[in-house]
């Protein structure tokens, strides 16, 4: 027999680890078992893993040709769609096939989906190692009555919805590595979990209703990040779901990579900044660039919305903290916000606004409030006045505090921060436009509007078009300033690569041809400037492999390519004071 774990991810580069941990437990327990159920009829377990970007024709296709004789969907906000999509369609090619979904969007309403879905044999609620196992093993024994199975949601004999208590937390030191080798994993991120719950409620997140917090084996998980480290994978991101809640683990886990670090791999977490210490921040500054990412939730500044969320910060700490680890400048720092919470109106989430850009993230992450099943905050809609989408992923629509206008005026919000923001793609020139308006808010506020009035808004526009339509934003905002704009403009294209075609607004270049083709005939020879890597070149190549712009007739600067910051890889920029002695 066979079962199939299927996966729909978001994009081709994620995976998910879910499926692999489910696999590599219950093989591990049938080949301790094999002269016990499991040994009476041999089950195969294999893994699929596809996108929502897939046509499902093809996902379909490729489930039939495996012939499965049990089928398993890992279910999320931003898949059910797709997956119930397929669970419709599975019956009409594979008549005999056993269909079970997992994971946190049917395991809140496991009765409701059964009802729903006459082509689901059972669910698997919570936590699925265990659960999935003693699934394998009636299988095993010839049997298909699973309602003697914690953790499982099915039917009975008269086809109505039986619902099993949640299963034990299982031990995390008992769930075997599930990366036997990484093939399938090139150009995708890896993910780890080194614990499982969270010690916080907040009222958004279905992690609350679990608040103990376990924790895998300190020598497992140093052994594991061996292997990482070892084959140099580019990206492993911890899934732990506050990880700096136990100072001892963190600095176990910090101090491990920190040693053994071999100059590639980034690891990145997600935790709760105000918990730092100093010993901590301390380790974290003599970091390598690079070496780590933080995202850190900051959700809201307002204090009604704090304390109505349940959540607890320490709102200056947080801010000093943040501060502290900018200051380091070998970590990139990625801060959340949620629109649509709680007290949270639109003057109130502004105010959230700037004092988080204040913070000065590499990333502003503004996000909508998804309002979960099984969550505090769904319970509590109606009291909050919260509507939201009756359709996957459940995003607001309104509360009392916030109505369906000024959402759509946020989104346009999110938009420009994505592009001319957290894209990198602006930096220099951000930095300065900011400061001609009153807030930075009002600064993503007046473009969403820019490009809303001259119809830019839901178009597919190429990067130079971005630096066009800003440059357009300019000239009517800002109209004395335009010429300083484009300056900058042309300065932050040159800092992300050497282009083949420069924008129209950008400054004629000839008139200094003759002293760039001298400048880097001198560089090829004395290597002032361009050391590393450029040697053995002559200046008609080192004209391709770096770039020479004058600026306003009187600055001369160097963009050096092979030479890029570890953070927000822009080129290094040498300002040449004596190039026009």
């Amino acid at each position: 027999m066979k079962f199939l774990l299927a996966a729909l991810n978001a994009k081709y580069i994620h995976s998910n680890p879910g499926i692999y941990s489910l696999k590599a437990y219950a093989e591990r327990q049938m080949e301790r078992d094999l002269s016990d159920a499991l040994g009476k009829r041999e089950i195969s377990v294999e893994l699929g893993e596809y996108t929502i970007n897939n046509q499902m024709g093809d996902i379909l296709k490729d489930i039939y040709l495996r012939k499965p004789d049990m089928v398993g969907f890992s279910c999320y906000i931003w898949n059910i769609s797709w997956v119930m999509e397929l669970v419709r369609d599975l019956p009409l090619v594979l008549p005999e096939v056993e269909i079970w979904l997992g994971g946190p969007e049917v395991s809140y309403d496991a009765a409701d989906v059964l009802q729903r879905e006459p082509g689901v044999t059972g669910i698997m609620m919570g936590e699925g190692e265990e659960t999935f196992l003693e699934v394998l093993k009636l299988y095993a024994d010839g049997r298909r009555d699973f309602s003697s199975i914690d953790g499982v949601a099915c039917r009975n004999e008269k086809g109505e919805p039986v619902i099993r208590p949640l299963k034990k937390a299982v031990d995390m030191s008992a769930i075997p590595f599930p990366y036997e080798d990484l093939d399938d994993f090139e150009h995708k991120i890896v993910y780890y979990e080194s614990s499982r719950g969270c010690p916080f409620s907040c009222s958004y997140c279905l992690s609350s209703l679990d608040k103990s917090v376990r924790f895998r084996s300190m020598e497992l998980v140093k052994r594991e990040l061996d292997f990482f480290l070892e084959r140099r994978v580019p990206q492993v991101k911890f899934v732990d779901r506050t990880f700096n809640c136990s100072r001892k683990h963190t600095m176990e886990i910090w101090r491990h990579i920190t040693e053994h670090d071999n100059g590639v791999t980034n690891f990145h977490f997600e935790i709760s900044a105000d918990l730092l210490d100093e010993e901590e921040l301390e380790l974290m500054a003599g970091m390598r660039p690079g070496l780590i990412q933080l995202e850190i939730g900051v959700q809201s500044t307002n204090p009604d919305t704090i304390r109505e969320i349940r959540r607890k910060t320490d709102l200056n700490r947080l801010k000093s903290v943040v501060e502290r680890i900018h200051g380091f400048g070998n970590i990139h720092c990625h801060l959340d916000l949620i629109a649509g919470l709680p007290y949270e109106d639109y003057e109130s989430f502004r105010n959230s606004f700037n004092e988080v850009y204040e913070m000065k993230p590499d990333q502003l992450q503004l996000g909508f409030l998804k309002v979960l099943k099984g969550s505090f905050m769904a319970e509590n809609a109606k009291a909050y006045g919260l509507v939201y989408s009756a359709k996957q992923p459940y995003e607001v629509l309104g509360t009392k505090w916030l109505d369906y206008g000024s959402l759509l005026k946020l989104k346009g919000v999110e938009e420009m921060v994505e592009v001319y923001e957290n894209s990198g793609q602006f930096t220099v020139t951000m930095k300065e436009l900011v400061k001609e308006f009153n807030t930075p808010f009002d600064l993503f506020s007046d473009l969403a509007e820019y490009y809303e009035t001259h119809t830019l808004t839901g178009a597919s526009h190429s990067r130079m078009a971005r630096y066009e339509i800003l440059d357009g934003f300019v000239a009517e905002h800002i109209p004395g300033k335009a010429a300083v704009y484009r300056r900058l403009m042309v300065y932050d294209l040159y800092l992300r690569e050497n282009l083949k075609s420069r924008p129209d607004f950008a400054e004629d270049q000839t008139p200094f041809k003759e002293q760039v083709r001298e400048f880097f005939a001198e560089e090829a020879v004395k290597h002032r400037y361009l050391s590393d890597g450029y040697e053995g070149f002559e200046a008609r190549q080192l004209i391709k492999m770096a770039h020479l712009e004058v600026f306003a007739g009187k600055t001369a600067v160097l963009f050096d390519y092979r030479k890029r910051d570890p953070l927000s890889y822009n080129a290094a920029a040498y300002v040449i004071e004596d190039f026009f002695n």
